[in-house]
């Protein structure tokens, strides 16, 4: 775990946050600055920098990641639909170096997403 990853310091207890899951492999947090009424983001308990340094090996956890949201988006009574954003590097607007997917619904998305 890298000691300035904001991410590691969230899954391990460190820093505060709204926990929605936790298993061994998958952790979901409340956003805290949320652009949909339903905010959640989504992120594996391992660190990985972003989807650009995903591999084969690493399908079972995107699995995790993507039922996780899915049961999440459920229990949230999101019926109408939701979306999952993953950005990867500065250009796509990842700001926190630790691979995450945000679970955004609540409200129809527009597209293109900007």
């Amino acid at each position: 775990m890298p000691a300035d990853c904001l991410f590691c310091r969230v899954v391990a207890g460190e820093i505060p946050s709204t926990k929605l899951h936790e298993d061994e492999l998958v952790v979901a947090i409340r956003d805290i600055n949320p652009q949909a009424p339903t905010h959640i983001l989504v992120l594996p308990v391992r660190h990985i920098a972003s989807a650009a340094d995903l591999t084969d090996s690493d399908g079972p956890l995107l699995g995790r990641l993507f039922s996780v949201a899915a049961e999440l988006a459920r229990a949230e009574g999101l019926d109408g639909g939701w979306r999952l954003v993953s950005n990867v590097g500065v250009d796509g607007g990842q700001s926190v170096d630790h691979l995450h997917v945000h679970l955004l619904g609540g409200r129809p998305m527009t597209w293109p997403p900007g």
